[in-house]
């Protein structure tokens, strides 16, 4: 599946850039394939407009931020509020009426959990509910906002695949004698799936503040939501009573690269394990991840009636369902998976 060939994913909220991000000037972005332009008005909102100035297309994040919070282009000067309408040509008198159709589009903007959100068009679902993001009992921990060179789906089966700990994970948690995974028991819900199981871990003793265990292996309680359509959280209990939440925003940049999103939720305290402790330890192991996934091909199989391209094996269902789910998005679109045997190829 080619993601930015599918017009349905514009419809949905993508997380793009943390706000912090926002606060020295605009800041350009990719999504979907479309070039936008990221900044803050007056009141603090985040904004979204086409990264195109109407007057002779120079990239609007090349310019800044006006003190009303307007953007202004860095090539001639002209100023357009969050709607992408402009509000002012410096070389027009104070008393000339700009036309109204000096305009860039805008796109749907807003903040939520620390991040600037965005959908191209009307959105058709809320952003995933993330409750401990507002619980004291839970501190917040601002991981990643990386660029991979893989798809949304890439990445999503392999948040959902247990198959691999053996391999990937050898050098982090992967316990190495244990190959065969364990299974998922798997709950349909209206926003995508609930799956839940248990996995052995190895618990080295550096990662033992971190598991709140002392022994050499451990286990994991895995509870693994799946949101339409790039969205997923996992809760990871530890026998010790720790909680380590993982939530991820997989955000489309293009039909070969991602955005990886990382929030983590502790409930535990930085006195118990440090904050960089945590942010190296997921580091090292998306690592791992983003090796290998950067090594697959991004133009993901989603309809697997079509045979002969993509093999899968007993573990692999919640990323068949994930399929399911996403071919029954597209049909309810009135789509049908474009990927890039199914582009026409004509010669120059």
């Amino acid at each position: 599946m080619l993601t930015t060939r599918q017009a349905v994913f514009r419809r949905f909220w993508h997380a793009c850039m943390p706000l912090s991000e926002l606060q020295d000037g605009p800041r350009p972005f990719t999504l979907l394939g479309e070039n936008i332009v990221l900044f803050v008005d007056a009141q603090g909102r985040p904004a979204a407009l086409k990264d195109r100035c109407c007057h002779r297309t120079a990239r609007l994040s090349k310019g800044w931020c006006t003190p009303e919070g307007h953007l202004q282009c860095g090539y001639h000067g002209w100023v357009y509020d969050r709607s992408g309408r402009v509000v002012r040509i410096p070389q027009y008198p104070a008393d000339k009426t700009i036309p109204a159709d000096y305009c860039t589009p805008a796109y749907y903007c807003t903040a939520r959990y620390g991040y600037a959100w965005v959908a191209l068009e009307d959105p058709i679902a809320e952003i995933p509910a993330v409750p401990e993001f507002e619980d004291p009992a839970y501190r917040t921990i601002f991981q990643f906002h990386e660029r991979w060179a893989t798809s949304p789906l890439r990445a999503l089966e392999n948040s959902f695949d247990n198959s691999h700990f053996s391999f990937v994970h050898r050098a982090t948690f992967g316990v190495a004698d244990q190959p065969r995974p364990s299974r998922y028991e798997l709950v349909d819900t209206e926003t995508g799936f609930y799956a839940e199981t248990v996995i052995p871990a190895a618990n080295p003793e550096r990662f033992r503040r971190i598991s709140g265990v002392a022994d050499a292996v451990t286990t994991r309680h895995m509870r693994n939501a799946y949101f339409l359509p790039f969205a997923r959280r996992l809760d990871i209990e530890y026998p010790s009573g720790i909680r380590h939440i993982i939530i991820n925003s997989f955000t489309p940049i293009d039909d070969g690269h991602i955005q990886l999103c990382q929030w983590l939720f502790r409930n535990d305290s930085e006195a118990d394990c440090p904050a960089q402790l945590l942010i190296d330890f997921d580091a090292e192991i998306t690592r791992e991840d983003k090796d290998i996934l950067e090594s697959t091909d991004p133009d993901a199989l989603v309809d697997t009636r079509r045979r002969g391209i993509e093999y899968s094996m007993e573990s692999d269902r919640p990323g068949m369902l994930i399929r399911k789910k996403l071919m029954e998005l597209l049909s309810r679109h009135g789509e049908q998976e474009i990927h890039r045997g199914a582009i026409p190829i004509h010669p120059a």
